[in-house]
């Protein structure tokens, strides 16, 4: 491990922070609890833009879908994810989307 992310990561421990969430374990987390065919997240440390695609959103409203990806993110959205908002989409809608250009 670098030494600087070692430093971070002891002075987390000292200040009692939680560590940075980047978009890439949010990805991760989207992706180990929801069937996705595509994830994209894009963010700054507080806030994220997601784009879910799960042929499990079929049928349901986008409340719904949220929702799926919510439980998908478990604890981490009431305590690390300060912000996010998403487009989820079934892969009908995803290829209908790239066809005719978004």
């Amino acid at each position: 491990m670098p030494f600087a992310a070692q430093i971070r990561l002891q002075a987390q421990d000292i200040e009692g922070e939680t560590p940075l969430v980047t978009p890439d374990s949010i990805k991760s987390g989207i992706e180990s609890g929801l069937a996705c065919e595509h994830v994209e997240v894009i963010g700054d440390g507080q806030h994220f833009q997601a784009v879910v695609v799960s042929g499990q959103f079929a049928g349901k409203s986008r409340v719904q879908r949220h929702q799926l990806v919510y439980g998908a993110l478990g604890d981490r959205m009431r305590e690390e994810i300060h912000a996010l908002s998403m487009q989820t989409l079934t892969p009908e809608e995803w290829n209908k989307k790239d066809r005719i250009g978004g």
